[in-house]
């Protein structure tokens, strides 16, 4: 049954029942599913019994000082015994512990509502969690959501995690008036005197490779002179179905902000999440082994990527063998971050059918941005990109990047490695990552250190991809090597620098309807053993006839400049 039929029979059932109002928000919702390339099913949004109680009905207070942890969790107990309902938070400024919830209940942040998580560490135990693709300790997130059904987080309130206790900070990130406020408050500062660590207990985690490695005992207690280090991500959704966070403000997490991990039905819409650009891990949300999830209408100005999508990784991730799959991403603004929609690095259990559409990315480090390396394995395909705006891109708009090592696009500008071709060939294995069937189009960039590049690698190339109508202006042009069955059309590139094209070993690429210009000569660069079947058809700013440049190892009757 497709998403249309699904949906159709619903309005029917609302129409015969009368209920007017839940049928104008399915339509509204409804929206959501126009143009998508694949078969996406409905996702239908929790709903919940009509009973309500506040937190202040069993003891919270709202003075900023008062600890209502224990008050959030009876009004959580009452609902769940009563079958489900509403817990509302009203205005006012709540300090709690972690909140712990069960199915069928929506906790409601009244405008006005700020919820603030202590900084006492001691009310976060270790426990057997994840982080970035792995089973790991953690401690214990300001909000969890695991094994549940129907949950949802609405309001218009605010979730304050005080991550300023939980990350280290880099001197070089931050103001001299900053990094005295930091040295004054306490903490560790590195033996360099780069980094600021909030406790002793941090830096041990930092300074020690098998502490922070990961999962490498069963028993917590190994973890504990480390506890610090292990900073959770703040809210925590961990195999649950039916989940919809709508209207609220997260911010300022210890780690990630927003964490959904094996998960199914996931709704997420009208949101705000901040956090400071200096934030170590600083995610916005990370969408994990997924399925069946729409982000929609939601704002991020974050300290990491904004918009991440994973399905773990290496071995681990290949064995969990769960990818995040029907995904779509659409009207979203992103301001500050390093990537606007990421997908990787941890995607050993494959990305598939995921859509993003009218979307803003406002000085990004990078745009779009897609990252692995080998030993990953998995497989990232059918990927539809649209209608996507950026502008003040610090590297690259567009970046596929199959050598990446745990650096920003920013640090790889630094240390001269974007645009350099690795001629090492590996032999094809399950930890080789695939990306293939990508299709990006009408794509606008207003200012970027570099347009696009696509990197992929000589025993696994990037396949299949598909550029339609972008217009870009940047200093540097276009990078494509290992890569294999890329079309390109209607592509404006306004550059400052020459070549404007750059090929490596890079075969069956067909352009058409190139436009160059700017102050560069329109030089395209062509090299590599393994160059096939490049045909390029376009024109220069002034009627300038585009330059064909051949390195020393590319085969003369490989390229076609049309």
């Amino acid at each position: 049954m497709t998403a249309l039929f699904q949906r159709s029979g619903l309005f029917a059932i609302l129409l015969m029942t009368g209920c007017s109002e839940r049928l104008k928000e399915i339509h509204v919702y409804d929206e959501i599913y126009e143009g998508i390339e694949f078969e996406m099913p409905a996702i239908l949004l929790p709903e919940f019994p009509d009973f309500t109680v506040s937190i202040t009905e069993f003891g919270a207070v709202s003075d900023g000082q008062t600890l209502n942890t224990e008050a959030f969790s009876k009004a959580i107990q009452k609902v769940n015994e009563h079958g489900g309902g509403r817990v509302i938070i009203p205005r006012g400024i709540w300090l709690t512990g972690p909140i712990i919830l069960k199915s069928n209940i929506d906790m409601h942040a009244e405008e006005g509502a700020l919820v603030i998580f202590s900084k006492n560490k001691n009310l976060y135990p270790l426990i057997e969690s994840y982080y970035e693709g792995r089973k790991a300790p953690r401690c214990l997130s300001p909000i969890t959501v695991r094994n549940l059904e129907n949950v949802a987080f609405t309001g218009e309130g605010i979730y304050d995690g005080s991550g300023e206790a939980w990350r280290k900070v880099q001197r070089e990130k931050i103001t001299d008036s900053k990094w005295e406020e930091l040295l004054n408050s306490g903490g560790v500062v590195s033996e360099n005197g780069k980094e600021w660590y909030p406790s002793e207990s941090y830096r041990k985690g930092e300074s020690s490779k098998a502490l922070r490695g990961g999962w490498s005992s069963d028993n917590l207690k190994d973890y504990l002179e480390a506890k610090d280090f292990y900073r959770p991500v703040m809210v925590s959704l961990i195999n649950s179905n039916n989940i919809l966070l709508d209207g609220p403000v997260f911010q300022n997490s210890p780690a990630w902000c927003i964490h959904p991990l094996m998960c199914e039905n996931l709704t997420v819409r009208n949101i705000d999440v901040r956090n400071p650009y200096y934030s170590e891990n600083g995610d916005g949300i990370d969408i994990e082994s997924c399925k069946n999830s729409v982000v929609h209408n939601c704002t991020f100005d974050v300290g990491d990527d904004a918009i991440c999508i994973k399905s773990g990784k290496d071995q681990e991730g290949r064995d969990r063998g769960i990818p995040t799959e029907n995904l779509i991403v659409k009207n979203c603004v992103v301001f500050h971050a390093h990537g606007g929609v990421t997908v990787g690095s941890e995607m050993s259990g494959g990305v598939k059918n995921v859509h993003v559409s009218n979307c803003t990315f406002i000085g990004t480090d990078a745009g779009l941005r897609f990252k692995s390396r080998r030993g990953r394995g998995g497989v990232v395909e059918k990927i539809y990109i649209s209608h996507v705006d950026m502008i003040d891109i610090q590297s690259i708009a567009i970046s596929f990047n199959l050598y990446y090592g745990g650096l920003s696009v920013n640090e790889l500008f630094a240390r001269n490695r974007v645009g350099k071709n690795y001629q090492e060939l590996h032999e094809v294995t399950e930890e080789t990552p695939q990306f293939k069937d990508i299709y990006i189009r009408n794509i606008t960039c207003k200012g970027a250190k570099q347009a696009i590049y696509l990197q992929g690698l000589p025993e696994m190339n990037l396949e299949n991809m598909y550029l339609e109508d972008l217009v870009m202006e940047s200093e540097k042009g276009l990078v494509c090597a290992d890569a294999r069955r890329i079309v390109m059309k209607s592509l404006e590139l306004v550059t400052a620098e020459s070549p404007v094209l750059a090929f490596f070993n890079a075969g069956v690429v067909d352009v058409e309807a190139l436009y160059l210009s700017g102050p560069a000569a329109p030089a395209i660069f062509v090299d590599g053993a393994f160059t096939e079947q490049i045909s390029i058809q376009g024109k220069a700013n002034a009627g300038e006839t585009l330059q064909l440049v051949l390195g020393e190892t590319v085969n003369n009757g490989s390229v076609q400049i049309r």
